[in-house]
């Protein structure tokens, strides 16, 4: 592979064009300025959707029960799971680490539409306002769950209107991602780099786009008929008006099951990125990566109804969707069990992007067998609508997407600013991290097998001690987190200037200067082999 990275070129962090500072940045069309602008506002929001779980966590201990009253806990945990989703977790990947480096990857100077990517980050800014907007207009913070079920959301005089056209504009977002990976897949691509020539991160980020295109439009005309419900009583969900509330969710969980896929595909490719380079080999079964990425795409598009298990379908779909729900575990399993085989004998190389990997297979592996329990029919209608299923969800969004966004974050932040972190207050922030997650969501899911109801208020006493267990936990979660993000915070400012390829990998973004030129490339390359062709840095050294 011949590469001619740019010396001439100034960084993408130095402002070039006739607008400086804060306006050279809030009308940029450069896809590593829009990436970090992603990121900041997004760690902007984890922060404050932290914050409110924090508080959640708090009122379970019965000391702090009056802080706020339970019309107030059903307003956070409706605001902290919209923030956390829409604000976090569905554009997370894609749009940080996709919009800094699908470009860079595939050989390109920036994506097919560089003004749409910034309207893209500007809908998903007007979303956010909208979001935090409707927490203190109206009739108060919405109070139905992130998930806004009918008929209780036409009927509550809280503003729901406004955060349902928030989450509305938000797809709008989704969908110009989308359009634009799929489009800078399709024409970008450099010389020589074919379908299979391109790294994993990309086929992820293609598979995502086709489920961010596919998909958002079914739940954004879903939200629609919300508003006109509300606000014109038309009768679509509503029963006292001939309404259907089941049409709710099914029409809701079409777009949000597979949007659990938009959440964790961009997660898995990083993974697949990370690993080669930390095991000095080529990624085991490439192709089959590749295929199970698209697999995930197209199998998780239809098993959406076994959230609805105990809404009273047919015995026959119920049947159907559990035996879907136990197949679109095979390409995850696939992915699993190929990282496994590329870490068997390799020449590893135990750096903190890595530790965050590892926690990442093992957290999310928890959260996909506690997916496939549900599955089955007869365990599902005990643990439904427990505190069982707010652990899995959070083994497979936190464990799965948010580790994996860190472990990215750790992967990618030397070429990304040019800075390199201390690496033993990682290693610090980890184990707080670890012991705390689990001690706060496998204690959630220990209580949902006790029995414990989801989104009270007040617990029986029995179920105490695992209340305990859990918020203590939280404690320690917060506190690596914050120790994660101040390192990081400092490397930024104070840290030591990185090599251009301090890990040794093998793809286009490390034959690069880090940070970054302003076009990536001063000539195109021409791609002659495979993303993880390490033998031939061998053959260098």
């Amino acid at each position: 592979m011949s590469t001619h990275a740019s010396t001439a070129q100034p960084s993408y962090l130095v402002d070039t064009g006739a607008r400086k500072g804060l306006m050279a940045w809030l009308t940029t069309t450069d896809h590593k300025r829009i990436g970090l602008l992603y990121l900041y506002s997004m760690i902007t929001f984890f922060f404050v959707g932290v914050g409110i779980g924090f508080v959640m966590r708090l009122v379970q201990l019965t000391t702090f029960q009056k802080l706020i009253s339970a019309q107030t806990y059903n307003a956070l945990f409706t605001v902290h799971g919209v923030i956390m989703i829409f604000l976090f977790v569905v554009p997370g990947l894609p749009a940080i680490f996709g919009n800094f480096f699908l470009p860079i990857m595939i050989g390109a100077k920036d994506v097919s539409f560089p003004r749409l990517n910034l309207a893209s980050w500007y809908f998903f800014v007007a979303g956010a306002i909208l979001a935090v907007l409707s927490l203190f207009t109206g009739g108060g913070a919405p109070d139905t769950g992130w998930t806004f079920y009918a008929p209780f959301s036409l009927k509550t005089g809280t503003n729901v209107s406004l955060a349902v056209f928030a989450a509305f504009v938000l797809g709008f977002s989704s969908m110009l991602t989308g359009i634009n990976f799929i489009t800078t897949i399709h024409r970008l691509r450099a010389p020589g780099m074919k379908w299979f020539r391109m790294p994993l991160m990309c086929w992820a980020l293609y598979s995502t786009a086709w489920i961010q295109l596919l998909a958002t439009p079914i739940v954004a005309i879903t939200l629609v008929l919300v508003i006109l419900e509300r606000f014109f009583g038309i009768g679509i969900f509503d029963p006292s008006k001939g309404g259907d509330p089941l049409l709710y969710q099914h029409l809701f969980w079409i777009y949000s099951h597979p949007a659990v896929y938009i959440m964790i595909l961009p997660a898995m490719g990083a993974i697949s990125e990370i690993l080669p380079t930390f095991t000095k080999r080529p990624i085991f079964g490439y192709k089959a990566i590749a295929f199970s990425s698209m697999s995930i795409a197209a199998v998780g598009s239809l098993v959406w109804a076994h959230h609805m298990f105990t809404s009273g379908m047919s015995a026959t779909a119920n049947m159907v969707f559990s035996l879907l729900t136990m197949v679109v575990a095979v390409p995850s399993a696939i992915k699993v069990f190929n990282w496994v085989s590329t870490l068997y004998k390799g020449s590893i190389d135990f750096q903190p992007p890595l530790l965050f990997t590892l926690t990442f297979i093992f957290l999310f592996c928890i959260g996909g067998l506690t997916g496939v329990m549900q599955g089955a029919l007869a365990l599902n209608v005990h643990i439904h609508d427990t505190y069982f299923i707010v652990g899995h969800f959070h083994y497979v969004m936190f464990g799965g997407t948010g580790m994996a966004l860190f472990a990215a974050l750790l992967y990618w932040f030397p070429k990304m600013w040019g800075k390199m972190y201390s690496k033993k207050a990682i290693y610090a922030s980890w184990f707080p991290m670890f012991i705390g997650f689990n001690m706060l969501y496998f204690g959630m899911m220990i209580l949902g097998m006790m029995g414990m109801p989801r989104r009270y208020y007040v617990h029986l006493p029995q179920f105490h001690t695992m209340h305990v267990v859990a918020t203590v936990g939280s404690w320690l979660l917060i506190l690596g987190l914050v120790m994660f993000f101040g390192t990081l915070l400092y490397a930024i400012f104070k840290g030591e200037k990185a090599e251009d390829n301090p890990w040794g990998g093998v793809t286009l973004e490390w034959t690069i200067p880090s940070p970054p030129p302003l076009e990536n490339f001063e000539e195109i390359p021409t791609v002659t082999h495979g993303p993880y062709h390490f033998e031939q840095q061998e053959a260098k050294s």
